[in-house]
Order: C-alpha cells, then sequence, then structure tokens
C-alpha cells in the first residue's frame, strides 16, 4: 500500500508505530533525540499553549532527523495533556501514576496533539487534534486495582492511561478521535501521505 519516497517515523512510540503498521503503511523508525523537557520550559515561559507546545515539539522532532536523511519525507508527533491550566508529563513511576490519576479523576482534560511531515528539513504538513476527555469519579481502590492490572505500560501514557485496554473504564466521556488519542492523528496523516505519493489512492 506505501510507495513513492521513503517514509520515517520519528518516534520510538509503540503505540505510533503499531497505528501505521496496521494501517498498511511502510516506514523505518529512526527515534529522534531531543531535550523536550527544555523546549517545553522554554515555550511555557514565552505563554506558548499546550496545542502550541506539542506543534512545535512535533516539528522539533521530524526536523531533527530529516537533516540526516535527504528526499525522505518524516513525520513528528507529540502529544500533551493539559487539565486546569496544568501541563501533565509521562509519570516516572507508578507512584507518579497514582498521583496522575488522582488528580485527573472527575475532571476534564484535553489531550493536545500534533504530527508533521518535513521533507529535507522544511515542514510541508502538520495537524493539530484536541480530544477531550472526562474522567469519572472512580475509587482510591479502583485506581489500586486499575494499576495493578494494566501494570507498568502506563507509564508510557501522559495520562497514565492505556485507553485500549482497561484504561476504558477510567473515563465516563470521550470527544475525539481513537488514534488520535492513541498519539497519532491517523486518519488526517494518511490522506496529506495519499497526495504525496507515499500511500497509494
Amino acid at each position: 500500500m506505501t510507495s513513492g519516497r521513503p517514509l520515517i517515523l520519528a518516534s520510538a512510540s509503540k503505540s505510533r508505530s503499531a497505528l501505521l503498521r496496521a494501517a498498511g503503511v511502510a516506514f523505518e523508525v529512526i527515534p529522534a533525540h531531543t531535550d523536550e523537557d527544555s523546549i517545553k520550559a522554554a515555550l511555557k515561559a514565552k505563554g506558548a499553549t499546550a496545542a502550541e507546545c506539542a506543534e512545535a515539539l512535533a516539528e522539533i522532532k521530524a526536523v531533527q532527523v530529516s537533516k540526516q536523511h535527504d528526499n525522505a519525507l518524516v513525520i513528528g508527533a507529540d502529544q500533551m495533556l493539559e487539565c486546569e491550566g496544568i501541563w501533565f508529563d509521562k509519570p516516572a513511576d507508578m507512584d507518579g501514576a497514582r498521583q496522575h490519576l488522582v488528580a485527573l479523576r472527575g475532571k476534564a482534560h484535553v489531550l493536545p496533539t500534533a504530527v508533521a511531515v518535513v521533507l529535507n528539513g522544511a515542514r510541508l504538513w502538520h495537524h493539530v487534534a484536541l480530544p477531550r476527555l472526562t474522567m469519572r469519579g472512580f475509587s482510591d481502590a479502583f485506581i489500586d486495582s486499575y494499576l495493578e492490572t494494566a501494570g507498568d505500560r502506563v507509564l508510557t501514557s501522559v495520562g497514565a492511561y492505556q485507553l485500549e485496554g482497561p484504561g476504558a473504564q477510567l473515563f465516563s466521556r470521550i470527544d475525539g478521535d481513537f488514534f488520535t488519542i492513541l498519539g497519532l492523528p491517523l486518519l488526517e496523516l494518511l490522506a496529506h501521505l495519499r497526495e504525496h505519493g507515499v500511500v497509494r489512492q
């Protein structure tokens, strides 16, 4: 299903790779190595929104890899989580995951998710989606049970949840595209790749 230019995913995310692979897209994974914490801090200090930060990080990652791979299309992606003005990062450990879930329960949060496509260091296209998720008011006992069931996979998610698994039970409402919540606005990306001749029409 794939033709044309070489395609690179500048992300180590297993979820993003799985989404592209399941869609029949052929690509190579070459993760970017960026100091995301410093970039986030600098952007936040300048008054950037979480969505603007996700967009900037997606492009920075793609540009970094693109500069070393001429004539390849490079996909960069990033996802933020914002709840009541607070930006959340991936939890460092299970205690951190528990703290995230306690902070998010009973509230709605936004998951700005950005993707950029870069060729020879220049951005060709980008897209930012803003899914909104509402966690139900679950008990402390449920959090403990959930974390035990889900295991350390939750540490790979900025919100400490795996929506494609037991994490679905955390929510009372979800407004947004499923693929996007998993980390990649897949349908929009596939449409762009078709226009560029990378994925066949």
